[in-house]
This record gives C-alpha cells, structure tokens and sequence, in this order.
C-alpha cells in the first residue's frame, strides 16, 4: 500500500501515543487493552475531538492546521527533534519559532567558545547582545567582562563608543553591513520592549543608525571580513563566519579566524601582551 503524508501521520501518532506511560500523565493503569494513552486522552490534551484524531491515526483526517498539529505535539511530550519531523512530514515545513531572549549559556557551549582559541569567538543572540566570549575575543575584539551586560550589545558598541569607530577603518561600510542584518534578527525576534528601547537609544544618539534604519535595507551576515587596527600591532584581518546554535535558534556563534600569517601573529601577541 501506498504510503501517503496522511498514512505516514497516522503510523507516526500511534507508535508516539503507544509509547507514553499514562501514569505518568496523571491517567489511571487499569482495563488497557493496548500500552500507552487511549485516543480520547490525546485529543483531550489536545483540546481537539476524539473522532477527528482517530480519524488521523486512520489516516484519514486530512492535514491538521499548524495549530492543531502543535497541541497534538505537546499532548505526545514530542521532542524538538520530533517535532521538526512532525511539521515536515506533515506541513513541509518547520514549526514557526517562538524565540525567547535569554543570557543563560550552558558550560558545553561555553568550552566551545573557549576551544576555538586563539580564533576570537562569540556567542551573541538575536538582539546582538553577546552573551558569551573567549579571551581572544576578550583581547582582540573588546573585554565584555568590564562592562555592564547591557552594554555588551554590538550596535551600542559599534554605533555609540567613538573608540571602537576609531579601531574600525571601513567603519561606514560596515554600519551599512550590520544594521541590515540587525534588521533582518530583529525582525525573526519579532518586536519586544527590548529592542524597541534598543533602536530608539541608538536612533536618538547615532544620525548614522538612525538614516541606515530608516532606509530599511535587508541583508545576512553569515560571513565576510572584519578590519581592526589595534594600537599595539596595527592593522589585523579578520575572516568572520557566523553559524546557528541548533539547540538555541536565537543565538548565533560568531568565529573570527586571522585571514594572513601577519594578521595571525598579530592575535597571537596581543594575547601573549594580555598574559604578561
């Protein structure tokens, strides 16, 4: 038989349903022909009616809305993972994503930034605060443990601290660079009380932020390079990559890897000076 999206719904909702333990859940054990939760419990928790879901684990109920199909999610305690595959599956793509600001980083994401040393590294979120640092980003790009965590944000460093434009000599270029992709973040964050004090403050203090926003440009910046010149060294070049944290879709890890053998040395005795 043919294995149709409906068919492939219905098989993957009753092993997941078959496969809960519904004491666990506050359901009594007794008079259960079959392990797992009965079909009236999911739609239940689901908030959907009986015959609709045994339609679908029928497979003959149709593709369940976006909405539907994430009730049906949290009554079978679906993992990300599973999830994900749920959507796809089912919908053809993922589930929208409720991103959430938070400054918790984990140790295991912490020793990642701290083992890609002597390459700068950051972990920042949606809103461009960075959360997280190694020392060569401590040494080579700006020590964030000497300010206040809610100036660590890389548009109130780059846009209102005359030093870091001063370090920076395609310091036009790059405002144009970054404020259309801090557009493009904030707009997957959707608008929060944060980031709307975020852009008034820099709108208010900076002419250069505030005509670059109003012009509504839109661009990625999942790679290029960063040019610095540092008082002790001189000039450096930085190839950045940026890359998604699977586990926590609002924040991004930003690698800054020496684009010369000169550039290299460079990062290498500033961080030797920082250690004297």
């Amino acid at each position: 038989m043919k294995n149709t999206t409906e068919q492939h719904l219905a098989i993957f909702l009753k092993k997941k349903r078959q496969s809960i333990d519904p004491i666990s859940l506050g359901f009594d054990s007794v008079r259960r022909r079959t392990p797992g939760l009965r079909r009236e419990e999911v739609a239940q928790r689901a908030h959907i009616s009986v015959t609709w879901y045994t339609w679908l684990e029928q497979g003959r109920g149709g593709a369940p809305s976006e909405e539907v199909l994430s009730r049906i999610a949290k009554a079978l305690l679906l993992t990300n993972a599973e999830k994900e595959y749920l959507y796809l599956t089912t919908l053809g793509h993922l589930p929208k994503t409720d991103y959430q600001l938070s400054d918790v980083i984990t140790p295991r994401l912490q020793s990642i930034l701290d083992a890609l040393s002597p390459n700068p590294a950051i972990i920042r979120n949606l809103s461009w605060d960075v959360l997280a640092w190694n020392d060569a980003a401590a040494v080579v790009l700006t020590d964030y443990a000497l300010l206040a965590p809610e100036n660590r944000n890389i548009m109130r460093l780059f846009f209102l601290k005359n030093e870091v434009r001063a370090h920076n000599p395609d310091w036009i270029d790059t405002a144009n660079l970054i404020v259309s992709a801090f557009r493009a973040d904030i707009a997957r964050l959707g608008g929060t009380e944060h980031t709307e004090q975020l852009v008034t403050e820099l709108s208010e203090h900076s002419e250069v932020f505030k005509k670059l926003w109003i012009a509504q440009e839109i661009s990625s910046s999942n790679e290029g390079v960063k040019c610095l010149n540092k008082p002790d060294v001189g000039k450096i070049s930085l190839a950045y990559s940026s890359f998604n944290v699977s586990s926590r879709p609002e924040l991004s890890l930003i690698v800054y890897t020496p684009e010369t053998e000169d550039s290299s040395n460079k990062v290498k005795k500033l961080i030797q000076n920082c250690k004297k």
